[in-house]
């Protein structure tokens, strides 16, 4: 069966869900699917717009409503759910792809397919060590509804699928892997400058970036923090700030940066972390499942609880030249097995799985 001609995606606009959604949507065009991006959260920047926009057959809809995770989002759920059921009749897609969950509960025409980037439930019993309180009920049973209203549930690793089935008993039908992948092309290896580099949502506490932190005062070299902070304390000494990065800027940090540490407690899939590998980087990464799942014997991995063995295991690479070149070499090979056209590949296989089955049913009805 060939593969649907125009799908209708979402997307919210915080992190490596944006970047995914641009990429993945990036791929697709590539192969003559036409992309209708629906976005949520915070509005775009200028840069993200423009980033969109350049795609040629992605028509971009933007929106502000809060997504399903923020506090006091159900009335705006509920209200972006009419939103992208309108969407839907004008677009006349021939699949619906979502990168959330409640609203794969709505009555779509076309099939639906739900990707579980991430997860409340699964980051409060990483993060916190314990459930997450009634406050997040309804979350939980919107959640619910969303997997066992999809086609086929998504997740980028086996550590996050498996999470969903743990937390979401019985609602999940359908089921498959489909890593992230990022385009080798935008992250090169240079000649390499003594300093630790981490990226992302630095107050997401599942990044663990304190720890880090705490370890900088005893390292010879200085750890640079790319990314968003939400807090005015002065730095760590060791620790400088570089602040959110264009694309391009952190590119070149990647590029030069001889380690890459994330000891992060919860990570579903960690593109930092794929892209600090094709950038040549030796990689320190918490010891979690999806890290381990993805990265195998390409990293050094410590206890996201244990700041002796981080600070040890920086400490020892950065002693080490020819370990943290092999480390780095390693790293990269293995980086190659998540590039974005594997990743539309890999798409493209299941939206045709999905929308044969939805022909088979119409026709059996």
């Amino acid at each position: 069966m060939p593969p649907p001609r125009r799908i209708l995606m979402t997307s919210d606009t915080v992190g490596g869900v944006w970047t995914y959604a641009l990429d993945l949507a990036r791929a697709l065009t590539l192969r003559g699917v036409t992309v209708g991006l629906a976005t949520m959260g915070p509005p775009l920047s200028r840069e993200q717009r423009d980033d969109a926009r350049g795609i040629p057959l992605v028509e971009l809809f933007e929106s502000a409503f809060k997504l399903e995770w923020m506090p006091d989002a159900w009335d705006d759920v509920r209200r972006a759910g009419e939103w992208l059921l309108a969407l839907e009749a004008r677009l006349q897609p021939d699949l619906v792809h979502l990168n959330g969950y409640a609203h794969a509960a709505l009555p779509w025409r076309a099939p639906v397919l739900a990707v579980g980037h991430s997860c409340v439930l699964s980051w409060w019993r990483a993060v916190k060590g314990c459930e997450a309180p009634a406050s997040w009920d309804c979350y939980r049973e919107a959640v619910w509804r969303g997997l066992a209203a999809s086609k086929l549930v998504v997740a980028p690793s086996r550590a996050m699928l498996d999470a969903l089935v743990e937390n979401y008993p019985g609602a999940i039908r359908e089921a498959r892997v489909i890593p992230n992948g990022r385009d080798a092309a935008l992250f090169q290896p240079r000649a390499k400058s003594p300093y630790v580099l981490a990226a992302g949502r630095l107050w997401d506490e599942g990044k663990n970036i304190a720890a880090l932190e705490r370890a900088a005062a005893r390292l010879p070299w200085p750890v640079y923090l790319a990314g968003e902070r939400r807090s005015d304390a002065r730095p760590a000494r060791g620790v400088r700030f570089l602040g959110p990065l264009r694309p391009l800027e952190l590119a070149h940090y990647y590029s030069r940066a001889a380690i890459y540490a994330l000891p992060a407690r919860y990570e579903p899939f960690g593109l930092s972390v794929l892209e600090a590998a094709m950038s040549g980087c030796a990689l320190v990464l918490g010891d979690i499942p999806s890290l381990r799942e993805n990265w195998r014997n390409a990293a050094v991995f410590v206890s996201p609880d244990d700041s002796r063995a981080l600070t040890q295991a920086l400490v020892r690479l950065i002693s080490n030249t020819g370990l943290r070149r092999r480390l780095g070499a390693r790293a990269r090979m293995r980086a190659r097995r998540f590039t974005h056209h594997r990743m539309a590949e890999a798409y493209l296989s299941a939206y045709r799985e999905i929308c044969a089955g939805s022909e088979t049913a119409t026709c059996a009805s």
